[in-house]
């Protein structure tokens, strides 16, 4: 068995992967637009070049989404990672807070020597936690 997140986008899944791939040190794998549907004679030309799907490899979890018209961001689920350092908790919260909220910013806890929560600007929640040594 396998678990896969899936998100959705209101017309961002392609610029989201792609930074996700650039920041994150991803790989997208796949993208499928609507345009591309065997029968795409029925979809509305402003949707042609939206995601119908698209994978990525992304810290040994694959990750999948699509474009979903009146998609609202993620409100009580996180998407967390897990970094070696510490500094790599400040490296990727400063790219993935910018133009994001912040929930709670870097800091350390009791059970972590960083640890940071934020909604980016695609609506994404992650946590982000280097454990405690």
């Amino acid at each position: 068995m396998e678990v896969n997140p899936y998100l959705n986008f209101d017309g961002m899944c392609a610029e989201a992967f792609r930074f996700y791939a650039e920041h994150l040190g991803g790989v997208v794998d796949s993208v499928m637009t609507f345009g591309e549907l065997p029968d795409s004679g029925g979809v509305d030309p402003a949707w042609a070049d939206r995601v119908l799907h698209a994978s990525m490899s992304l810290g040994g979890v694959r990750l999948m989404g699509s474009d979903v018209q009146g998609a609202e961001s993620m409100r009580s689920s996180y998407l967390s990672l897990g970094l070696d350092t510490a500094e790599d908790v400040e490296r990727v919260f400063a790219v993935l807070s910018d133009g994001g909220d912040v929930f709670m910013p870097v800091q350390e806890t009791f059970f972590a020597s960083r640890f940071a929560q934020l909604r980016d600007r695609f609506g994404v929640n992650w946590m982000l936690v280097h454990q405690r040594s």
